[in-house]
């Protein structure tokens, strides 16, 4: 059945890719008629939605369209494939707000216009026009989203029970957002702090909500249902996060796309960080200190905040939360509610989102 779903997985992957290559060349042909001086734009953000990606909200909402046995069509794959656009506005205003150079292996998007700017001897400040750039293309990828969902062609009903889990999956990542950047404001960590924050930054948009929206998209939705879905969606999402915050202190560089320990230059009060700072001892605590959040730090402080992480304890305990979480996941999954179909995608994804490298 593995095999199955991956393929499964891989066809509603590849739609998804048409889809959202077709809607970018429309939109390019729709700024090009505005202005030439655009190019940049919309060179830009079709780079960073084609050229990588993982598809994973667009194959959540498929799973849980798919959770009432209803037949898949064309508009709901240009509906779902809208959250790729979602996710293009989250992440290019992250990376501005945490400061990150780089996103996939390649420049992130302020990064990349602040080149621009130098390149073409502009008038004014470099770092700047960079950040305005990365504003307002987040901004346009989030108009886009919505945009792209509404032209989908989907039918005045699907179009009312989408709205609200739309409306609300975006407030909850914006509220998520402020409150990520508000954690690193603040004079101590907080587990139960951290842990809402990965639910609201990430996972519920991640999982939980796109499950929710492929659900409403198929016409058949019911309280019970919705419940099955969160139940399977919500602990899921946060064991996603939870991969995220050791990747960002332990990934691969040639697998995350980013340098290694970037989440502890970025002084990141993550649920990883939150862990440590209860498990160590106060020498390692002091420490940590002098290194956490200094954005100059080299090879070697990583290398010595690595270790006192995982001497703490904090790493293991991290990896054992992940596997309790998508344990507990999975049993959701095994609900009569839920199609086989759909139960075998959502095995299949569980996998994916917590065992990836980046």
């Amino acid at each position: 059945m593995s095999t199955e779903a991956k393929a499964a997985l891989q066809e509603i992957r590849d739609a998804v890719e048409i889809e959202l290559s077709k809607f970018l060349r429309e939109q390019t042909a729709f700024l090009q008629s505005i202005s030439g001086d655009l190019a940049p734009v919309s060179t830009a953000l079709s780079s960073f939605l084609l050229d990588s990606g993982k598809r994973l909200r667009p194959l959540f909402a498929y799973s849980g369209y798919l959770s009432t046995g209803a037949e898949i069509s064309a508009p709901v794959i240009k509906a779902i494939a809208s959250l790729e656009l979602l996710q293009a506005c989250a992440l290019i205003h992250d990376d501005l707000m945490d400061g990150s150079d780089t996103r996939r292996g390649k420049p992130s998007i302020h990064r990349h216009f602040e080149s621009i700017h130098v390149q073409d001897e502009l008038e004014g400040f470099a770092p700047a026009y960079g950040l305005a750039a990365a504003v307002l293309l987040g901004d346009l990828a989030l108009v886009w989203s919505s945009q792209m969902l509404n032209e989908a062609g989907l039918t005045q009903q699907q179009l009312h029970e989408v709205a609200p889990i739309h409306d609300e999956m975006r407030v909850e990542l914006m509220a998520g957002q402020f409150l990520d950047i508000h954690e690193q404001t603040q004079k101590t960590t907080d587990l139960q702090r951290s842990i809402k924050i990965a639910r609201y930054k990430s996972g519920k948009y991640t999982i939980e909500r796109p499950l929710h929206i492929g659900l409403a998209l198929s016409g058949r939705q019911s309280p019970e249902l919705i419940a099955a879905l969160s139940a399977y969606g919500l602990p899921l999402g946060e064991a996603f996060q939870y991969r995220d915050d050791l990747l960002g202190v332990f990934g691969d560089p040639n697998n995350t796309g980013k340098p290694s320990g970037d989440d502890l230059r970025e002084g990141k009060r993550t649920v990883l960080i939150a862990l440590t700072d209860l498990e160590c001892s106060d020498s390692m605590r002091q420490e940590i200190e002098k290194y956490f959040g200094d954005p100059e730090l080299d090879a070697d402080g990583v290398s010595i905040v690595q270790e006192i992480i995982t001497s703490s304890g904090a790493r293991q305990k991290l990896e054992s939360m992940i596997d309790q979480l998508t344990e507990e996941a999975l049993r959701a999954a095994d609900n009569e509610l839920i199609s086989e179909q759909a139960d075998s995608l959502l095995r299949e994804l569980a996998k994916i989102a917590t065992k990836r490298s980046s």
